[in-house]
């Protein structure tokens, strides 16, 4: 049999994709090499980001963040999406989106937040900035004496645990098919498409998407393709259950911090810590301890919190943060859906983009700045 498309990867994007695809009535065959949801998409803190991260912003500086910025609108985009996604997908996703607060360590860093957010409202990201007295009487639960922030209303979470598998149930009703613990170890050029070796099997598609996220640099290697992709180890904390004290994602400038309630009460602590490697990730005790007094610094509420479990994972990273997404030139068929860092949030309207372009229809994103 030879299927229409075959999508390596099952995580978000792979599964997203074969999604879309399946329901837009093709022949999908979803190759894994392990199980679903195994990677970064089932092991990241489940932020939903629009602003522009402040680390690269501060390294970078404001001409790379214009250059970046064009991903915004694929946020926005993406946000809308997340909000209608559990009614169709008849599922909850724990999707919560009350805004997200980059809070200023200093009056420099805040300086650094105007400068920051003129860019981002110039592609029509909402983005308000705080005070010191707006932090006082909207965030009382923050440390006093920071000079304030930029909060984004569209900001929020979602559980990586629940929405790569309901993709896959969807994707499973509208026909595609599942092939589990099939690593993709060659890709051949043949008539009509590709041949696929995925584990002890080959499988025939006319096209073929790689979202194989840290391990794409990998498979497009498989057809001479050089993509220019970093894999990160980085952790993720979660606390004790606390009565409920904040609604928002919670960032901060002068370290790398996220920060969010889950609705049962423990806190997710992350922001790109990270973790060591010893064949594969592992956590860093040293990353858990300054993560956790971050926080702490922050809302003095958590001072006394325990942390009940740590978990490492493999994240894909490019030099410049931004995505690499559609047809690669030289193999007309062979399609990328890789979202650095931030694809958790902007993979359910990047990954009906991809699968639009690679059964041949126009997308409803412009996913041209970001062509490999």
């Amino acid at each position: 049999m030879r299927y229409d498309l075959a999508v390596i990867g099952g995580g978000l994007a792979g599964t997203a994709t074969a999604y879309y695809a399946a329901r837009a009535g093709a022949r999908v065959v979803l190759l894994e090499r392990h199980d679903v949801n195994l990677g970064a998409s089932g092991s990241n803190a489940g932020s939903i980001h629009a602003q522009i991260p402040f680390d690269p912003f501060r390294r970078l500086g404001a001409d790379w963040a214009r250059h970046y910025s064009e991903v915004l609108p694929l946020f926005i985009e993406s946000i809308g999406l997340w909000g209608r996604l559990q009614d169709e997908l008849g599922g909850d996703l724990g999707f919560v989106a009350k805004g997200g607060l980059m809070v200023a360590g200093t009056e420099a860093e805040m300086d650094m937040l105007r400068e920051k957010s003129a860019i981002e409202r110039a592609q029509g990201l909402q983005v308000d900035l705080w005070d010191q007295g707006d932090l006082s009487e909207r965030a009382p639960f923050l440390t006093e004496g920071f000079p304030g922030g930029a909060f984004c209303p569209i900001e929020g979470k979602a559980d990586p645990f629940r929405v790569a598998p309901l993709f896959l149930r969807r994707a499973r009703e509208a026909g595609a098919k599942l092939l589990r613990n099939a690593p993709v170890k060659a890709i051949d050029v043949e008539a009509g498409g590709f041949a696929i070796a995925a584990g002890d099997r080959t499988v025939h598609a006319s096209r073929v998407v790689n979202a194989a996220g840290a391990q794409a640099a990998e498979v497009a290697a498989l057809l001479g393709v050089t993509v220019p992709l970093d894999a990160h180890p980085i952790q993720v904390s979660v606390t004790e259950k606390r009565p409920p004290l904040l609604s928002w994602l919670l960032y901060f400038t002068s370290e790398k911090l996220t920060l969010k309630q889950a609705p049962e009460g423990g806190f997710l602590i992350g922001g790109g810590w990270p973790a060591r490697m010893r064949g594969g990730p592992v956590v860093d005790h040293r990353s858990v301890l300054r993560n956790l007094a971050l926080a702490q610094r922050l809302v003095p509420g958590l001072a006394d919190v325990q942390i009940v479990r740590s978990w490492a994972a493999i994240v894909n990273g490019t030099k410049d943060w931004r995505p690499i997404l559609g047809e690669v030139p030289q193999v007309p068929g062979f399609f990328l859906n890789l979202f650095p860092w931030m694809g958790f949030t902007a993979g359910p309207a990047v990954s009906r983009a991809i699968a639009s372009l690679a059964l041949g229809e126009r997308p409803d994103v412009d996913l041209a700045p970001f062509a490999p």
